[in-house]
């Protein structure tokens, strides 16, 4: 199958003019910017997907072939062949042709509902491997009317169904659905993206906290021989075994993994004169990826200086020195210089991957590498395309009953701490300069993954005091922690259950109820208990958090409320699936209620086989225990567990900057330390939660600032424009490709008269005031990207309070400058129908 990319160039753009249809009215879009092989698998890519429709491909009549331009840009459009910055010509990348013969062109779709009595008018499928969902006529995937497997309101927080219907939902729908199928790299297969993978992917989309800010990292060292060759040659056979390293993501319409046939995984050599650790460390997290590209995952060695001699052969490490598929340095790195000197680096998306997803694939890359860098067979199944199979035929109408019952209610206590003013730097201590109840704490240095005490922002932050992520570290002693084991154990809980209980606490005490008070907080899965052979070995993210909520009273002993959370939490697991979204919509929550503000993560790492070890040790290499480097959260505070290798329980918590000060973030950690160093001290089945809470004393409770207010629509004018002519408006909301508008607007020079309009949130868009509209032609509404949908409804909108007839430009994804570049094919476009 061959593969057109977005990140090769090829952005694609709908035009269309939504008005009032009947129920057999076609639906008409035009595509702009596809040659013909593009436009055939899109048309192709709909007809399976949505076979409620006859789908017809066809030529507008003033782009038959004898009249096509010479050159894909018109004089004075602004952005013909190469948008400045861009370096792509406008032909398709790689196939040795740069002349007229295929440029982009223009193509119409035709879309027929079928009869009621047609056996084929059903939702389709992308293919026979992957699932698409359910598409219905009356919204998009997600809404109550269907198997409700997406977790959102909205796309990326915006109007859902209501946004690209039909009036009543009579007629044909430019569902978010079908969008996604028409702006999605043409000859690529998608998985749908769901649950809490989408609030990710919205999260990192719109740049919440910076580039860094959801990038994951796994470092550790390498003794012994290296062959760089088939290091690099291991990690891109590795790609061309796991799907979700050929994986991108697509959120025009739908959110989706795009997966490619090809993709390379980057491979950068830091040498001794380079860079050092800490700084590469930081600079790869601040580097980002850009997710609509892929590979989210790259790999760096940071070669020390020699401790014994240098390379037994070849020419030497190559100081940072980028190298793909195949390609690099026939260097091999002899036993002497590679001892205690190597440090692997991978660096990926949390989006894409959770840390367990990432070591698995660390576990296949010593497959490859001990292999030769060659792993045999095909693509490892399964994959996340069985996942998504396994996930669509997951039946909701017992998850429906008990999240009805089982969702936080209102005025739950959802924070260990109360309501306060915004940080600021007066506020704010140094690295540990937080108050201490006891807690234990090793050395620092937490970038080497030894215990240790850190408290202020991570790399990608901004550094500020109410800026960017930050973490606190403390650590139980391998003695206390089975000290602790020993007394959950001893009442048939685990150490998770006593880490929750301990966290229930913290949110009761904030809270400052008398009596009985429910508490909700949300706890991890990792979605790999699921029935589906070897689904527990799938790299990807699969799980998510979901809400526990437990009742807390003082007068009840402790031992009661350790039943009650391990009770929960056993009854969360069978619905590890289900979303935020799902859990509002069947507990009647308002769409944009918070369900927990925050997160109790306990992590279990697989450890490398014994057989693997074996393996390595006769090649004379000793592969290290990979360490987590950082980390991020979507809300205020996430506490995130796990047992470093001489069984101590390290405990980070990751919060949000502009909501928790550094000392008060510090302060909430070594209270649950505390609290979790004392609770075996007291094995009585008489001890109270309210005796537990006195094991605090008179520590305070920290201080959270609440959730900044939404802001309003911003509508700002652009450019004035000539007198009567078109009036142009740019859509943009969270998600939107940075600099694309800014790079039109620089380059296009036609006469059109150019506003924006900017939605954050869950605001509905508005109509077009109708002063704007004075005097025009021909209202345009531009939506790149995940603006593409607002960019419809707003088009919509404005054509029932006014009775024109605007027209949408809806864009896929790609760089500022593709983005650009397929906004001015479609005015252009426009102009044409107008002209």
């Amino acid at each position: 199958m061959r593969s057109h990319h977005s990140y090769d160039g090829t952005v694609l753009a709908v035009v269309h003019e939504p008005q009032d249809t009947h129920g057999r009215s076609p639906l008409v879009l035009e595509l702009c910017g596809a040659t013909r092989t593009d436009a055939e698998a899109v048309a192709a890519r709909v007809a399976r997907s949505h076979r409620a429709y006859d789908v017809e491909l066809d030529v507008p009549a003033d782009r038959t072939p004898q009249h096509r331009t010479p050159q894909d840009g018109v004089p004075g459009d602004g952005v013909p062949d190469g948008v400045p910055g861009d370096g792509v010509p406008d032909g398709v990348p790689g196939d040795g042709v740069r002349g007229p013969a295929v440029r982009a062109d223009r193509y119409l779709l035709r879309l027929s509902p079928r009869g009621p009595d047609n056996p084929d008018g059903l939702p389709g499928m992308l293919g026979p491997d992957v699932p698409h969902g359910l598409l219905g006529l009356d919204g998009p995937l997600g809404s109550d009317d269907s198997l409700g497997l997406d977790g959102s309101d909205g796309p990326f927080g915006l109007p859902g169904p209501d946004g690209l219907s039909g009036p009543g939902g009579a007629g044909p729908v430019l569902t978010e659905d079908l969008l996604a199928d028409l702006l999605a790299p043409p000859a690529a297969g998608t998985v749908p993206v769901r649950g809490h993978q989408r609030a990710l992917l919205a999260a990192a989309a719109a740049h919440q906290g910076g580039p860094g800010r959801f990038v994951e990292q796994l470092h550790w060292d390498w003794t012994g021989p290296l062959d760089v060759t088939r290091f690099i040659a291991s990690w891109q056979s590795l790609a061309e075994r796991e799907t979700v390293l050929r994986a991108s993501f697509d959120w025009a319409g739908a959110p989706r993994l795009v997966l490619h046939d090809h993709a390379a995984v980057e491979v950068v050599r830091h040498g001794p004169a380079g860079a050092g650790w800490q700084d590469l460390l930081r600079r790869e997290r601040e580097r980002g990826f850009e997710l609509y590209r892929p590979s989210l995952l790259r790999v760096s060695l940071f070669e020390g200086p020699p401790r014994a001699s240098r390379p037994t052969t070849g020419t030497g490490p190559t100081p940072n020195t980028s190298t793909g598929a195949g390609a690099g340095s026939n260097t091999r790195t002899g036993a002497g210089a590679g001892r205690g000197a190597v440090r692997l680096l991978v660096t990926y998306h949390r989006a894409l991957l959770d840390e367990r997803g990432a070591r698995l694939l660390v576990r296949q890359f010593y497959r490859s590498y001990l292999a030769g860098g060659v792993l045999p067979g095909a693509d490892r199944r399964p994959d996340i395309r069985d996942h998504a199979h396994w996930l669509a035929r997951q039946d909701a109408a017992a998850a429906r009953e008990f999240w009805a019952a089982a969702a936080p209610p209102a005025g739950a206590a959802l924070t260990p701490a109360r309501p306060g003013e915004a940080p600021h730097p007066g506020r704010e201590t140094g690295p540990g300069g937080e108050t201490d109840l006891g807690g234990e704490t090793g050395p620092r240095g937490g970038g080497t993954g030894s215990p240790a005490e850190e408290t202020g922002p991570l790399a990608g932050g901004t550094g500020r005091p109410a800026g960017g992520t930050g973490r606190v570290r403390r650590v139980l002693r391998p003695v206390q922690s089975a000290r602790l084991r020993s007394w959950a154990g001893g009442r048939g809980a685990g150490e998770s259950s006593a880490l929750h209980v301990v966290w229930a606490l913290l949110l009761y005490r904030a809270a400052g109820r008398p009596g009985p008070w429910p508490v909700a907080f949300g706890v991890h899965l990792s979605g790999r208990d699921l029935a589906l052979r070897g689904g527990a070995g799938i790299p990807g993210l699969l799980g998510g958090p979901l809400p526990m909520t437990v009742t807390v009273d003082g007068a009840t002993p402790l031992a009661d409320l350790l039943v009650q959370v391990r009770d929960a939490a056993l009854d969360l697991t069978a619905y590890a699936w289900v979303s935020a979204g799902q859990v509002r919509r069947w507990s009647g929550r308002p769409p944009q209620s918070p369900l927990t503000e925050t997160t109790v993560r306990f992590e279990t790492h697989p450890e490398l086989p014994a057989n693997l070890r074996a393996e390595l040790a006769d090649q004379a290499i000793t592969a290290g225990a990979p360490h987590s480097a950082g980390g991020a959260t979507t809300l205020p505070v996430t506490l995130v567990a796990h047992h470093d290798p001489q069984d101590a329980l390290v405990l980070d918590a990751l919060y949000d900057r502009a909501r928790l000060t550094d000392t008060d973030a510090a302060e909430t950690l070594a209270q649950c330390l505390h609290l979790l160093r004392s609770l075996p001290d007291h094995p009585h089945e008489t001890f109270t939660v309210a005796d537990a809470l006195a094991l605090l004393g008179t520590s305070q409770v920290p201080a959270m600032t609440p959730p900044p207010a939404g802001a309003s629509p911003v509508l700002a004018v652009l450019r004035a424009g000539r007198a009567g002519a078109d009036l142009v408006c740019l859509v943009t909301v969270p998600g939107v490709t940075p600099g694309a508008y800014d790079l039109l607007l620089r380059a296009h020079q036609g006469p059109e008269r150019i506003v924006s309009l900017t939605l954050t949130g869950a605001q509905a868009p508005p109509a077009v005031p109708a002063d704007l509209l004075d005097g025009t032609r021909q209202l345009t509404v531009c939506g790149a990207g995940p603006a593409g949908p607002a960019a419809h409804d707003l088009a919509r909108r404005t054509a029932r309070r006014t009775g024109r007839t605007p027209t949408a430009v809806m864009t896929g994804l790609g760089s500022a400058a593709e983005t650009a570049r397929a906004l001015s094919r479609a005015l252009r476009a426009v102009r044409t129908r107008t002209t």
